[in-house]
């Protein structure tokens, strides 16, 4: 970023290495950082850097070693060998978190393909549990001195137990690619089901960390776990939320964004990405008390642009304002006033100032699904439409006669034309409200 210390943005990188590290259940000994021109291709760090980071390890008896980079699977065998330490990266790092915060058959299938998929290149000859037999193969090539004698009784169960694990790991990717078909599909069916009364969804998405839980908690009155450890939440949430038109709308929390995410790891969590690809209007939520919030949301943009839903309806959501400074806060406020209906809404998901600009903002961006004014007298044996009325309706009135229910009611068109409500309306009661 212009005007920025060269460093700068590497050095907040590895500082949100280790709250990823102390989110996965980690103990930070310490950290080493380094600038070069060029990564070097076999240890990605260089020998003279490696020999350090080996003796900082051995001086806090650190068993392992996360890297901020994505390791080539040589990289990290070389590594392993030089400092003899366990070592795993960024995209390895992220991928044990996901195991531990998925709760749903698809997260969970998600997360293990992954994994499998990143393990399966790192499989080596190398270690104990997978040794070749013998010792080292001996100068000289193929047909030179000492080629034949030096390979003699390295050919072995070593090679054959690689083998037979890269072909079990080939047959659970496909067990599993299987599974999750089959958990898409009867997701599909589930969605199908809930399409049939249509309802705007509204997708809460922002960086990790940014507060969306407590928001979403805060918009649905709902009791989702709140936490200040990245990935706590994996899993999509949705639940229904009422808007000040009457109208009612879905509410999704997705996981937290995060900077320089593997494109292989969006496979990871599609079950919550997925509500993004089906809202109508997507509330983008910042951190505004964190100083670089606004190159978190550009990573945040940068992923709804490979999701496809960069044209979307959004909401830019400033949260976390009661963390601001008096002079900080007013130059936020003059902003949103300076931008008017498109600007950002500043709000405090922890003490609820600004929910009620939010939901008119997010009732305003949906969809114009404009409510009707009837009266209906429906049989009580229509009980599933009935309580659809209620539900997704304003039931201004009601009574009971002779086996039907007469209501007077606010209905969105959409659930009107859906219901086949109008087969119910009584003659002359039907007409436009601008509610």
């Amino acid at each position: 970023m212009p005007g920025r210390p060269a460093g700068q943005p590497e050095r907040e990188s590895l500082l949100e290495l280790t709250e990823l590290a102390r989110s996965a259940g980690a103990e930070i000994a310490g950290t080493v950082f380094q600038m070069r021109d060029a990564a070097d291709p076999a240890t990605l760090v260089g020998r003279g850097k490696l020999d350090e980071i080996r003796a900082e390890a051995a001086a806090h008896r650190a068993p392992l070693i996360i890297f901020d980079s994505n390791l080539s699977p040589v990289q990290q065998r070389n590594i392993e060998e030089a400092t003899e330490r366990r070592v795993i990266d960024r995209t390895q790092l992220i991928l044990d978190i996901f195991a531990r915060h998925a709760r749903s058959r698809e997260g969970q299938l998600q997360v293990e393909l992954a994994q499998l998929n990143y393990m399966l290149p790192r499989l080596t000859g190398h270690g104990a549990a997978m040794s070749r037999l013998g010792g080292k193969s001996g100068g000289g090539g193929a047909g030179g001195a000492g080629g034949g004698a030096g390979r003699i009784g390295v050919r072995g169960p070593g090679e054959k137990k690689l083998e037979t694990d890269r072909r079990r790991i080939r047959e659970r990717v496909r067990k599993i690619e299987a599974g999750i078909e089959e958990v898409r599909e009867q997701r599909a069916l589930r969605r199908e089901t809930r399409n049939a009364v249509p309802l705007g969804t509204i997708a809460l998405v922002g960086y990790t960390n940014a507060g969306k839980s407590t928001l979403f908690n805060a918009l649905s009155r709902a009791d989702v776990l709140v936490s200040s450890r990245m990935f706590a939440t994996l899993d999509p949430t949705v639940r229904a939320l009422r808007l000040p038109s009457g109208r009612r709308a879905l509410l999704s929390d997705t996981v937290g964004f995060i900077r320089d995410l593997p494109k292989g790891l969006l496979t990871a969590f599609r079950a919550t990405l997925e509500e993004v690809h089906e809202a109508a209007v997507i509330l983008d939520v910042s951190d505004v008390s964190n100083p670089h919030h606004a190159e978190l949301e550009h990573e945040v943009h940068k992923i709804l642009a490979e999701l496809g839903v960069a044209d979307r309806p959004l909401v830019r959501v400033l949260n976390k304002v009661d963390r601001l400074t008096p002079e900080q806060r007013q130059s936020y406020e003059n902003e949103s006033q300076a931008t008017g209906a498109g600007g950002p809404v500043l709000i405090s998901a922890f003490t609820g100032e600004g929910i009620e600009e939010l939901l008119a903002r997010i009732d305003a961006a949906l969809p114009v699904d404009p409510a009707v004014k009837l009266t209906l007298r429906m049989p009580l044996t229509e009980g599933r439409k009935l309580a659809l009325v209620h539900a997704l309706g304003r039931v201004l009135s009601s009574t009971v006669d002779d086996g039907h229910m007469r209501l007077d009611a606010e209905v969105p068109a959409s659930v009107v034309r859906r219901l086949k409500l109008r087969e119910y309306v009584e003659e002359g009661t039907f007409q436009t409200s601008s509610a």
